[in-house]
C-alpha cells in the first residue's frame, strides 16, 4: 500500500450538526481508525428502525464504500467505559431517502458488561435491542463496490448521561475504498505542512519569522497536494469544521503561535459527481512556530596600524546574534543589503576606515534580521621620527655603535619596540635587528615598530648619524735632534686632553724622541691621536777628495743645506777647504736641524811631486805606507793617457819605484790617486789625487 500520511478522520468536539444526518454522512476513507465525539443530532430526527426505536441523541452518520470483497468487522470503543453507544448499519446500496431496516443493529446495554460494541466473527445475532447484554453482532459479508451507511449514537438518559468520544477500528478481510490509497488517484504522497515539533505528539509547526503575521493559508496548498490531481485543501479553526468543510479560512488572516489550525484534503471525482467517495476527506492539524531571530548591533575595534587610515576587520567576529546556525551576509550600506548587491566577499579580512557596515542574518528557516556593525579604531600609536648620533669607531671612522633603545620615538606607554633595517621589514616583521644595544652601522636609517597593549603599531624612522672623529690640526709629527727635547701641542678647542705621558694639558713639554698619543674629547666623543717625535737624520759624509792641500767634502742625507767647519767654530756653506796643512784634520758637518755636528778625521798626506828612482836613497819611491792603518788603502799610478800602470797596496807596501813590469818608466809626469776609508763608523771614503814627475837617469 502506498505510504501516506495518517490523518484524524473525526474531531473530538462537534459543534455543527448537519453531518449527523444521513444525507450529509461523512465518507469513510479506507480502513483508517476513526475517532469522534458526537454531540446532538442533525437537522432531522430520523426514524432509525429495528432496535433503535427511541430516536437520536448524540449521533453521527458514516458512508462506507467497499473496495475489496470479504468480511467486515469493527470495534466501537468509548473512551469512557460509562458511555453507552448504539449503532445500526443500512445497505447495501441504499439511499438516505429509502434506508429500509438496518441489516445490523445493536442497542445493547453494554455498561457494566463491556463498553466495546460492534461486529465480530463469533457473534451470530443480527440485532440486539435495548437492555440486551450482547454488544456484538455478526460480521458482514460485503462485495466490492457496495455502499453502506453506519449510524452511531451516544445514548443518554436520566440514568445514563455520560458523553464520551469513541474510537472506531475496522477489521475483517474486506477493505474500504479511499482515493487516498489509490495509486492511480494519488501517485504522490501528500505532505503535511510544517516541521516536526519538539514534542513529537504535538502538531507540526509552520515556521514564522514573527510572533504574529498576516498569513495566506492557500500558500500551503500546493505543498500539501504534492502534484496529486482532483484533490482540494481547505483550512479551518477546528477538526469538526475540517471534517465537514464548513467555515473554511479563505482570506489571509493574522495568526499566532498558540492557535492550532486544521486542514482538510477532499477528493472530487471529475467524472462522476455521485461517486460515493466524493468529499472523502483526510484532515490534519498544524500550528505556527515563531522562528524570528533577533540581532543586535555590535562594534568592532581594530588597529589603524602605522596610521594608514584603514584597518583589517574580521566582520565574522562581530557579536550580532547568539545563535550559531545562521548565515551572515555583509554589505557596505543598508541600501546594498536591501537590494542584495555589492556583498562584501572577504568579511574575515575587510579593509576599511572607521565607519559602518550592515549584516543580514539568515536562519536555517530563512528568517532574517539586520544588524549594524560600527567599525572603530583603537587609539593610534603616536610616534615621531628622530635622530641618533654616535661617535665614530676608531677602527672604522665611517661607522659607529648605536644604542637604538635610546631613540625617543614616542611619549606614550607602549608594549614593545622592535627594530628593522627597512620600512617594509618593519611592516612585515622580517629581518629584525637583534643587537639593538650595540648596533654597528654607518650613516643611514633604521625603523622601529612601536606596539601598544592592543597590538596596534606605528613605525618611526631613526636617522643614524656617525659623528666624525675630530683630530687636532695642530699636533704633527716632529723631527728633532736625537739629543734634544721638544713640546707637543694638541691645539685648543677640546673638552679634555689625556696624554700617554699622563698629562692632561693641551701642551706637554720636554719630550724627547719617541711615540706618543693623546685622547682628545669633543662633546661626548673621544679620539686617540698618535704623534711621533723622530730623531733627525744626520748628514753622512759620503766621500772626501783631497787634491794637494785642498779638500772637498761630499755629504748626503740629513736636511740640507749643510754647513761645514774644520774647527767646530767657524762654519761655512762651502764644502771645499783650501790651503790645509799636511797632516791630520777634522771635518765637521751639520744640517738645518743644527744638531751636534758629525765629525770626520782626515789626513792630508805629504805631497810627493818628484821621484828620482836611482837608488841613491833620496826620493827613490812614492811611499804611502804611512797610511797603511787606513781601510782599503790603494795607490794607483796612471800615465798621461789615463792608463793605469801600477797599483800599490798591502802586497807591495803601498809604494811605487817608477817602474813598469820591472823596467823603469820614461821620464815624465804621471798621475796618481790614493783611496782609502777612514776608520770611522761610516767608513768614510777618501780620495787623494796628485801628480809626480819621474826622472829616470840611465
Amino acid at each position: 500500500m502506498r505510504k501516506f500520511l495518517l490523518f484524524l478522520l473525526v474531531c473530538i468536539s462537534h459543534t455543527f450538526y448537519s453531518q449527523a444526518d444521513c444525507s450529509t454522512a461523512l465518507s469513510v476513507c479506507g480502513n483508517s481508525s476513526i475517532t469522534y465525539s458526537p454531540a446532538g443530532i442533525g437537522n432531522v430526527d430520523e426514524f432509525l428502525g429495528d432496535c433503535l426505536i427511541l430516536g437520536e441523541h448524540n449521533s453521527i452518520w458514516y458512508k462506507i464504500t467497499i473496495a475489496t470483497s470479504g468480511t467486515l468487522t469493527f470495534d466501537l470503543t468509548p473512551n469512557d467505559p460509562d458511555a453507552d453507544y448504539d449503532w445500526a448499519i443500512y445497505g447495501p446500496n441504499v439511499t438516505c431517502g429509502n434506508l429500509g431496516t438496518p441489516i445490523r443493529c445493536n442497542a445493547a446495554t453494554v455498561v457494566g458488561v463491556s463498553p466495546i460494541t460492534g461486529l465480530n466473527m463469533t457473534s451470530t445475532i443480527l440485532s440486539a435491542p435495548g437492555g440486551s447484554a450482547t454488544p456484538y453482532c455478526r460480521y458482514l459479508d460485503v462485495l466490492a463496490g457496495q455502499t453502506y451507511y453506519l449510524y452511531i449514537d451516544n445514548w443518554v438518559s436520566a440514568t445514563s448521561s455520560t458523553m464520551s468520544p469513541f474510537s472506531l477500528t475496522w477489521g475483517g478481510t474486506a477493505t474500504l475504498a479511499s482515493p487516498f490509497t489509490d495509486p492511480v488517484l494519488t501517485p504522490h504522497p501528500f505532505i503535511a505542512p510544517g516541521i516536526p515539533a519538539a514534542n513529537p505528539a504535538d502538531p507540526k509547526e509552520i515556521v514564522l519569522c514573527s510572533g504574529t503575521i498576516l498569513f495566506d493559508f492557500s500558500s500551503l496548498t500546493a505543498g500539501i497536494l504534492n502534484g496529486n490531481q482532483h484533490f482540494s485543501v481547505t483550512y479551518h479553526h477546528s477538526q469538526n469544521e475540517a471534517l465537514t468543510g464548513q467555515n473554511p479560512i479563505t482570506t489571509p488572516m493574522t495568526v499566532n503561535t498558540s492557535t492550532v489550525f486544521y486542514y482538510s484534503i477532499s477528493y472530487t471525482d471529475p467524472v462522476n459527481p455521485n461517486n460515493p467517495l466524493n468529499q472523502c476527506k483526510q484532515i490534519g492539524k498544524f500550528k505556527f512556530r515563531d522562528a524570528s531571530i533577533t540581532a543586535k548591533n555590535a562594534t568592532l575595534i581594530q588597529c589603524n596600524n602605522n596610521n594608514a587610515g584603514t584597518a583589517v576587520f574580521d566582520l565574522t567576529t562581530a557579536d550580532v546574534i547568539s545563535a550559531s546556525n545562521v548565515t551572515k551576509k555583509y554589505y557596505n550600506s543598508l541600501a546594498d543589503l536591501n537590494a542584495g548587491t555589492n556583498e562584501i566577499t572577504t568579511p574575515s579580512a575587510f579593509v576599511s576606515a572607521e565607519g559602518t557596515v550592515y549584516v543580514k542574518i539568515i536562519s536555517t528557516f530563512g528568517c532574517t534580521a539586520i544588524a549594524q556593525i560600527t567599525l572603530k579604531f583603537y587609539p593610534v600609536v603616536i610616534v615621531n621620527d628622530t635622530t641618533l648620533r654616535s661617535c665614530a669607531l676608531e677602527t672604522d671612522p665611517s661607522a659607529a655603535v648605536f644604542n637604538l633603545t635610546e631613540a625617543s620615538v614616542t611619549t606614550q606607554p607602549v608594549a614593545g619596540k622592535k627594530y628593522y633595517p627597512s620600512m617594509a621589514d618593519a611592516i612585515n616583521q622580517t629581518n629584525e635587528i637583534t643587537s639593538v644595544i650595540n648596533y654597528i652601522a654607518p650613516n643611514g636609517v633604521v625603523y622601529v615598530r612601536v606596539s601598544n597593549a592592543q597590538g596596534c603599531y606605528a613605525v618611526a624612522k631613526i636617522t643614524l648619524g656617525v659623528i666624525p672623529p675630530v683630530y687636532s690640526d695642530v699636533l704633527k709629527d716632529k723631527t728633532i735632534c736625537a739629543e734634544a727635547k721638544t713640546s707637543l701641542d694638541a691645539g685648543p678647542g677640546f673638552k679634555t686632553y689625556e696624554w700617554s705621558t699622563g698629562a692632561t694639558t693641551q701642551v706637554i713639554h720636554n719630550v724627547g724622541v719617541g711615540a706618543y698619543w693623546v685622547k682628545l674629547t669633543t662633546g661626548n666623543c673621544t679620539v686617540i691621536q698618535h704623534v711621533k717625535v723622530y730623531p733627525s737624520q744626520q748628514p753622512v759624509v759620503t766621500a772626501i777628495e783631497i787634491v794637494n792641500n785642498t779638500i772637498t767634502v761630499f755629504v748626503k742625507g740629513g736636511n740640507p743645506p749643510y754647513k761645514f767647519s774644520i774647527d767646530n767654530i767657524t762654519w761655512q756653506e762651502s764644502n771645499v777647504f783650501n790651503n790645509l796643512s799636511r797632516g791630520d784634520h777634522k771635518v765637521f758637518v751639520r744640517d738645518t736641524y743644527d744638531c751636534n755636528p758629525i765629525e770626520i778625521n782626515i789626513v792630508v798626506p805629504n805631497l810627493v811631486n818628484v821621484i828620482t828612482p836611482n837608488a841613491d836613497g833620496v826620493n827613490d819611491v812614492i811611499d804611502y805606507s804611512a797610511l797603511a792603518g787606513k781601510q782599503n788603502l790603494v795607490l794607483n799610478i796612471f800615465d798621461r793617457y789615463g792608463n793605469k800602470i801600477h797599483q800599490a797596496d798591502r802586497f807591495n807596501g803601498y809604494k811605487w819605484d817608477g817602474t813598469l813590469a820591472g823596467k823603469k818608466v820614461p821620464t815624465g809626469t804621471y798621475w796618481y790617486s790614493v783611496t782609502w776609508n777612514e776608520n770611522d763608523k761610516m767608513s768614510t771614503p777618501v780620495k787623494y789625487s796628485g801628480w809626480v814627475l819621474v826622472k829616470n837617469r840611465e
